[in-house]
C-alpha cells in the first residue's frame, strides 16, 4: 500500500496563478501533495487535510510560480566585470583567450555561483548554455549537472559546441574549439548519459551549437538532425547585432533568419537568444514555426546590441520567455532584474507605455520560461497536477509595503526577498537563504576559482 503523500499547506497570501487565465487571489492559498499541485484557490486550505506536515502563514506575501531561467552562461560568473565598455564582437574577442582556460573545477564553482544567485532571487528552473570545451580540462557538462543536483534545481543543460575558430575565422582560439565529429558526438553522448524526459524530469539536456558566427553551417544541419533523432529541443543565439546581420548576408548571403531555416533551425523545438534585430518577415517566420525566444534585456543593454521587439514578438504568438545571459554581460546574475528590465526597456520602444504590463513581464519570466523549454505541461503556472515549483515572496517589508498592486510591487520594485522556494516541493530557499548550499563557501570557491583562471589566462601578475 502507497503512503499517502506529504502535505505542504501555503495560505493566506495573495496568489499569482500566472494561469490561461491570469487567475489571481487577493487572499488564497495553494496545497502541496509530495511533489506536485494538489488545489489552489481562494480563502484558506480545505479543512481536514491529512499528512500535512507543515502550514505556512502567508499574511503579507505573494506566491507565484517559479522563475525559469531560458538563456545563461555559468562559466561567466568567474570573469565578472570584465570589457565592461564593449560591443558584443570586441567583448568577445577581449574575453574568448581567458575563457578559454577554464577547467572542470573552475566550470563547477562558477555553476554553483550562477545557481545559488538564481536560487535564491526566485528561480526553479535554470539554463545553462555551456559550449566552450578546451581539450583535457575534465567533466565540464557533468561538473554543471552536479551543481544543480546538490541545490536542488531544476536545469536544462544546452550541450553548446564550436567548430569555426580564429584559423577558420572565428573569433575563438583554435585550441578552445571542437572538431565537427567530435562535438556532436560529445553531445550525443551528454544526452544519452543525462537526459530525462520524464514529467518530473530534474535534468534535460538540449543541443545547441554557439552561434552563426562560431560554428559551422554543418554542425548547425548535423546538430539539428541529432537532436530530432534524440527527441531534444535545439538552443542557439540568433540575431544579437546589427554585425551579425553583415556577418551572415556577407558569409551566407541571407539575414540570420533565412539562414537558420535553410539548416534546419526554426521550429517548436527550437528556441534562440536574444533576437534583437528582427524585422517583420523574421518575426512573422518565427511565428509560423512556434519558433521560441530568450528575452536577455539586461545583457542587451550592457552590450550596447538593442531592445528586443517582443511586444510585437508577442503579438505575433511567438513564444517568448526572459534569460540572465551569461554574468560577463549581466554582472548580477539573476531573473528578478530581467522582470523589470523586460518591461521597462521595452517601453523605450515604439510601443512606448503600451509595450508591457507588470502582469506580461511576470508571464515572461514563469509560463513564457516554461513554454520556451518545452516543459509548459508541468512547470510555469499554479494549478492542481503541476509540478511543486513555487516561489513566496514577503511583500510587506519597507521596499513594498506602501505598494497597492502586489504583482507591481513583484515586477517594478526592489527585489523582493523570498520567504520559501519549493522545487518539487522541497525547500531550496527559506528566509532568504540557500537551505541546499553553502552560500559562504560557495562565494570563497568563486572568488579562488577567478583569481587563478586570471592568473592563469595572464590578467594578474
Amino acid at each position: 500500500m502507497t503512503a499517502p503523500a506529504e502535505r505542504i499547506v501555503i495560505e493566506k497570501c495573495a496568489v499569482a496563478t500566472v494561469d490561461a487565465d491570469d487567475t489571481e487571489y487577493p487572499a488564497g492559498h495553494v496545497v502541496v501533495a509530495g511533489d506536485r499541485i494538489e488545489s489552489v484557490g481562494p480563502g484558506p486550505a480545505p479543512a481536514g487535510l491529512d499528512g500535512v506536515v507543515r502550514r505556512v502563514d502567508g499574511t503579507g506575501h505573494l506566491l507565484t510560480p517559479g522563475l525559469v531561467n531560458t538563456h545563461h552562461h555559468f562559466y561567466q560568473w568567474i570573469t565578472r566585470g570584465l570589457a565592461t565598455d564593449h560591443n558584443l564582437f570586441d567583448w568577445l574577442v577581449a574575453l574568448y583567450p581567458t575563457w578559454a582556460r577554464i577547467d572542470e573545477a573552475m566550470t563547477h564553482a562558477a555553476a554553483q555561483g550562477s545557481l545559488a544567485m538564481m536560487a535564491r532571487g526566485g528561480v526553479t528552473t535554470a539554463m545553462d548554455h555551456h559550449y566552450v570545451f578546451p581539450r583535457g580540462t575534465g567533466d565540464l557538462s557533468g561538473s554543471i549537472i552536479r551543481a544543480a543536483a546538490a541545490m536542488g534545481v531544476r536545469l536544462t543543460l544546452a550541450r553548446g559546441s564550436m567548430d569555426r575558430g580564429e584559423s577558420d575565422g572565428g573569433l575563438p582560439p583554435d585550441f578552445a574549439v571542437e572538431t565537427l565529429d567530435d562535438a556532436l558526438a560529445a553531445t550525443e553522448e551528454t544526452i544519452d548519459k543525462h537526459h530525462d524526459a520524464s514529467f518530473g524530469a530534474m535534468t534535460q539536456i538540449a543541443v545547441a551549437p554557439c552561434s552563426p558566427f562560431s560554428v559551422s553551417t554543418e554542425l548547425l544541419r548535423q546538430g539539428a538532425e541529432l537532436a530530432r533523432r534524440k527527441g531534444v529541443r535545439l538552443h542557439t543565439h540568433g540575431s544579437e547585432t546589427v554585425e551579425e546581420e553583415q556577418f551572415c548576408r556577407e558569409l551566407f548571403g541571407m539575414g540570420p533568419t533565412d539562414y537558420f531555416e535553410s539548416t534546419g533551425w526554426l521550429g517548436e523545438d527550437v528556441w534562440m537568444a536574444h533576437c534583437v534585430h528582427m524585422a517583420d518577415p523574421d518575426i512573422a517566420a518565427f511565428a509560423r514555426t512556434r519558433t521560441g525566444v530568450a528575452h536577455c534585456p539586461s545583457s542587451n543593454a550592457r552590450l550596447a546590441a538593442g531592445i528586443a521587439r517582443v511586444p510585437d514578438m508577442l503579438a505575433a504568438g511567438v513564444p517568448v520567455g526572459l534569460g540572465v545571459d551569461g554574468t560577463a554581460s549581466n554582472e548580477s546574475g539573476e531573473l528578478h532584474t530581467e522582470l523589470r528590465n523586460a518591461l521597462l526597456i521595452n517601453r523605450l520602444g515604439s510601443h512606448r507605455e503600451a509595450a508591457l504590463t507588470a502582469r506580461q513581464a511576470l508571464r515572461l519570466g514563469t509560463y513564457g520560461g516554461a513554454r520556451v523549454l518545452g516543459r509548459a505541461e508541468a512547470i510555469g503556472s499554479l494549478e492542481a497536477g503541476k509540478l511543486a515549483d513555487l516561489v513566496l515572496w514577503r511583500m510587506d517589508t519597507l521596499a513594498h509595503a506602501s505598494i497597492a498592486d502586489t504583482v507591481a510591487a513583484l515586477v517594478l520594485g526592489a527585489a523582493a526577498p523570498v520567504t520559501l522556494s519549493l522545487v518539487n516541493g522541497r525547500p531550496v530557499v527559506e528566509d532568504g537563504r540557500l537551505v541546499t548550499a553553502d552560500e559562504d563557501a560557495i562565494a570563497r570557491a568563486t572568488r579562488d576559482e577567478a583569481r587563478r583562471l586570471a592568473r592563469i589566462a595572464g590578467l594578474t601578475g
